[in-house]
């Protein structure tokens, strides 16, 4: 027998990863009673199987190839990665699964917490199952959002596939121990940054690419210096490649067998044999059981917002859908970034204060189509923010392309000696502003905040001129470019 109670809350959020909990925060700050509703962990997909487990992992691969090719220390870590010692550092990164310390700081900032599965149920009312079947009933006074985040997609045309037990991004950062051989299916980030840790753990990496090249969404050169180092490191790359059928050898836990295809017939060599089968194939939306219906949306879809992240398809502008379920942009960095806009969106609704919708306004997330930061943690690392030559020309913005090679710099080459890497920004010629930049090259990461700033200022090239890159650093690429682009 279960039973029901209903509350009241000025803000229901349904979903307490880093979004929610940024949403949540925004408006106990503005003075609103918040309520954050959660079925698994708090902190999310980020804290325990994303972000947090799959950079600890991968920290010590890179460290390691860097380290390889600095005089005096090469000789000291050509042996292999302690496997054991780098798993236990990502348990302690993921905090070994327990969110005892995410719980105390909701507490801590007045936000509080409901465990259950939460569905919407009408209009500014959330029905939340909880661990012991009853049924709590909240209804928000001025808004709902929902930051329930995406899954892992797993590709419905091979049969049996559920009864493999495939590995999907949570099963590739949690293993417990390193497989002997696995085979990654993908070309994307997940992909590439698992097939580098897992390889440099000790496991006989395939990678299987449906795509003819790597991270093919970025700059060409970006998928090319990554493939070819994969390839060094002992990965097997197959390009132009899809998965026909898939088997277990004997029992439950006995080897895969895998048949592939390149789109003709089957001959030698397209069988192989693995111990693990990780699909990096994308990501949908965790909105198939959260009562989409009762408010006239489609269950299982991306939700569609406005630069507010506002639900463009409900009226009355009480829903809203922040962080990876509106397709956005999907990067926890960015889903905190929209989380600070939604919360003060809806903090400015509640308090009757005109909202700021200009172009870089505090109401809109504007940089979720001018400036959009991320990162590839492979060897060597992908940086990019904003345009690529590909997205220019398919939107037709005219751009100057201006490149130059990271090898040139005395401070790349004290960082790694014989450092390779590229760096492409791209310039709007008009309004003489940075619009896109990608960087390639051990430690490009830290160059990335530098370019975003310089979009989201829209700092013209003139002005750039007097942010003075100290001497000798990897940073002094753009005084490089500078000089380039002059000519």
């Amino acid at each position: 027998m279960t039973t029901e109670d209903t509350r009241t809350y000025d803000v229901v959020v349904i979903g307490a990863g880093p979004v929610g909990e940024n949403v949540a925060d925004r408006t106990v700050a503005a003075g609103l009673s918040t309520v954050i509703v959660e079925s698994e962990l708090v902190g999310g997909e980020c804290s325990y199987w994303a972000c947090e487990p799959s950079k600890a992992l991968l920290r010590p691969a890179l460290l390691r190839a860097e380290a390889s090719r600095v005089p005096g220390l090469d000789p000291a870590v050509a042996g292999p990665l302690d496997t054991a010692a780098v798993l236990a550092h990502r348990d302690r990164m993921s905090a070994h699964w327990s969110d005892e310390d995410q719980v105390e700081w909701l507490k801590s900032a007045g936000i509080e917490l409901l465990r259950g599965h939460g569905r919407l149920a009408g209009p500014r009312r959330v029905s939340v199952t909880t661990p012991d079947g009853s049924t709590v009933l909240l209804h928000a006074r001025h808004a709902v959002a929902v930051c329930t985040g995406s899954r892992a997609a797993l590709p419905d045309d091979l049969a049996g596939l559920d009864a493999l037990r495939p590995w999907t991004s949570r099963e590739a950062t949690a293993a417990k121990e390193a497989p002997r051989r696995l085979v990654v299916v993908g070309a994307g980030v997940v992909a590439t940054e698992m097939a580098t840790a897992w390889q440099s753990l000790g496991s006989e990496v395939t990678l299987v690419a449906r795509e003819d090249a790597l991270l093919s969404r970025m700059e060409p050169f970006a998928g090319e210096l990554v493939a070819e180092q994969l390839q060094k490191a002992g990965v097997d790359l197959r390009y132009g490649t899809t998965i026909r059928h898939v088997e277990r050898t004997d029992g439950p836990d006995s080897e895969i067998r895998i048949l592939l295809s390149d789109g003709t017939e089957l001959s030698d060599g397209t069988e192989l044999l693995t111990d693990a089968l990780l699909f990096a194939t994308g990501r949908a939306p965790r909105t198939d059981d959260i009562g989409l219906d009762t408010v006239g949306l489609a269950s299982g879809e991306w939700l569609t917002t406005d630069d507010t992240l506002t639900v463009t398809a409900v009226r009355d502008d009480w829903l809203y859908a922040v962080g990876d379920v509106n397709r956005r942009a999907l990067f926890t960095h960015q889903g905190k970034y929209q989380a600070r806009i939604a919360g003060a969106v809806i903090a400015a609704r509640a308090q009757g204060t005109p909202l700021d919708t200009g172009r870089w306004g505090a109401h809109v997330a504007a940089a979720d189509t001018a400036a959009v930061p991320h990162v590839v943690v492979t060897d060597p690392e992908v940086a990019a923010v904003g345009l690529t030559t590909v997205e220019a020309e398919r939107t037709g913005r005219r751009v100057d392309v201006v490149d130059y090679e990271l090898g040139n710099l005395a401070g790349a080459h004290q960082y790694v000696p014989g450092y390779r890497g590229t760096a492409r920004v791209l310039i709007d010629p008009e309004r003489r502003v940075v619009v896109g930049a990608t960087f390639v090259g051990p430690g490009v990461a830290e160059l990335l905040h530098s370019a975003t700033v310089a979009i989201t200022t829209e700092a013209p090239i003139d002005r750039l001129w007097h942010a003075v890159p100290p001497f000798p650093t990897i940073s002094e690429v753009w005084l490089r470019i500078l000089e380039t682009y002059r000519g």
